[in-house]
């Protein structure tokens, strides 16, 4: 089934070349069907292309899916125009009255920033307060993970002096609905400055472990009954993604490592080995099914609030 978009949000090539089948909502109320309502909260910089990978994730299922995007009213973004975010976007302040299925909120290259340094950091609380209330089932991806394990838990992150970069190898170590059907060792691409520690985290008796290693920290983890869902990597992340962040910081002369186990013998003038795609497309498939699809009330209005 299609995903429901804003017209124009994305160039109908690049729906082609990804194979995104998208409907207008004309069409979509035709269908004797309830579509899943999945909000995305894009707080990445580069906003369009986060679209498009999120969106190439979601489109794996046989499930009819409303997307609203969503954007922090609070901040001023300095790399998408403003005409794109007032016509494809709103603010919590126009979503807050509602319900929805499933979120995703986005990782920002905000990490070694204290929390309350943050500009739209009051208006994220909010959101998060509205996940837990009005969400079925939220995906927090990367820093936005961090910060709701602070949030909600109190669990603090750690500081690396040397960058979280590259391809890292997990163990499936236990049968979780997240990783149904997942070899016993998959990729996930991680990027950030800043970890949380697996020890932390198994204090909480609410949270799963599902993904972590010494070295990353937790890499995946999800309260017991899926509410909250806390992915720490990117496996959205395109073919060239961690090789443009590379160049990034090589010209703004920051000290960075090549990323581990992404260029053939970790060489940067070699062709990059994607080797996350399958078990990325499969833990977003499993989520959707599993996590939203099967668990979230007919009848969204009767979605409750999250216990903590």
């Amino acid at each position: 089934m299609p995903l429901i978009l804003p017209e124009g949000l994305i160039n109908p090539e690049a729906l082609k070349y990804e194979k995104i089948f998208t409907m207008d909502q004309s069409r979509a109320d035709s269908q004797d069907i309830r579509p899943l309502k999945i909000a995305i909260v894009n707080l990445m910089p580069k906003k369009e292309e986060t679209e498009l990978q999120l969106l190439r994730m979601l489109s794996n299922t046989a499930l009819q899916m409303d997307i609203s995007l969503i954007h922090m009213g609070s901040y001023k973004s300095k790399n998408t125009s403003s005409s794109h975010l007032e016509k494809f976007y709103k603010t919590y302040n126009q979503i807050k009255s509602q319900k929805f299925d499933a979120m995703i909120i986005t990782g920002a290259p905000v990490e070694r920033l204290e929390y309350e340094e943050i500009i739209y950091w009051p208006e994220l609380k909010d959101i998060f307060e509205f996940a837990r209330n009005n969400v079925f089932s939220t995906m927090f991806i990367c820093w936005s993970a961090q910060a709701a394990l602070h949030y909600f838990y109190g669990i603090g992150n750690n500081l690396k002096e040397d960058k979280i970069f590259g391809i890292y190898d997990y163990e499936n170590i236990q049968n979780n609905m997240l990783t149904k059907g997942f070899d016993d060792i998959y990729s996930i691409p991680q990027s950030r400055y800043t970890y949380v520690s697996e020890k932390e985290v198994a204090k909480i008796n609410d949270i799963e472990i599902i993904a972590s290693r010494k070295d990353t920290g937790l890499a995946v983890g999800a309260t017991k009954d899926y509410r909250f869902v806390f992915s720490f990597g990117h496996w959205e992340y395109d073919r060239e993604t961690l090789h443009n962040e590379y160049l990034r910081d090589l010209i703004k002369e920051e000290t960075i490592n090549i990323p581990v186990n992404y260029y053939k013998n970790d060489n940067p003038n070699n062709d990059i080995i994607v080797n996350w795609r399958s078990a990325g497309n499969l833990f977003f498939s499993n989520w959707i099914n599993y996590c939203v699809y099967q668990e979230t009330p007919f009848n969204i209005e009767k979605i409750q609030r999250k216990k903590i």
